[in-house]
């Protein structure tokens, strides 16, 4: 049986440090990059929450590979802005930039945990 100590940081991310939570969230910023640029929906979403999943407009977002100029072509040079804790929820903020387009973008990635293991539960780039 684990202690409630260690179990508690397993339920809420926002217990974690800065330099425990980054390793994580920017790995799966990076998986994430790379799945929409090549294309790979199965693998885009493969760490996300089940309730985003469920959420998905699976439509909307296919679409996203085949017409976004953006979301294609991700570049790899990413900083990280800071992270935002609320709730059980954490948000890293990063700024992106395309391989295309010019300028940045303010990309979100929101991980808590489900069943144990840190997930996806919203992503986005404005």
């Amino acid at each position: 049986m684990k202690c409630k100590a260690v179990k508690e940081l397993e339920t809420n991310i926002v217990e974690h440090t800065d330099d425990e939570i980054l390793p994580i969230a920017n790995q799966m910023w990076s998986d994430l990059i790379r799945a929409s640029n090549e294309g790979k929906y199965s693998e885009f979403i493969r760490d996300f929450s089940y309730s985003l999943i469920k959420g998905l407009n699976e439509v909307e977002v296919g679409n996203q590979f085949v017409n976004s100029e953006l979301t294609r072509n991700l570049s790899g040079l990413v900083d990280c802005l800071g992270i935002i804790r609320r709730g059980q929820h954490v948000t890293v903020l990063y700024r992106q930039r395309s391989t295309k387009i010019d300028g940045e973008w303010l990309g979100r990635l929101v991980l808590g945990y489900e069943d144990g293991e840190v997930k996806i539960f919203g992503a986005s780039i404005f």
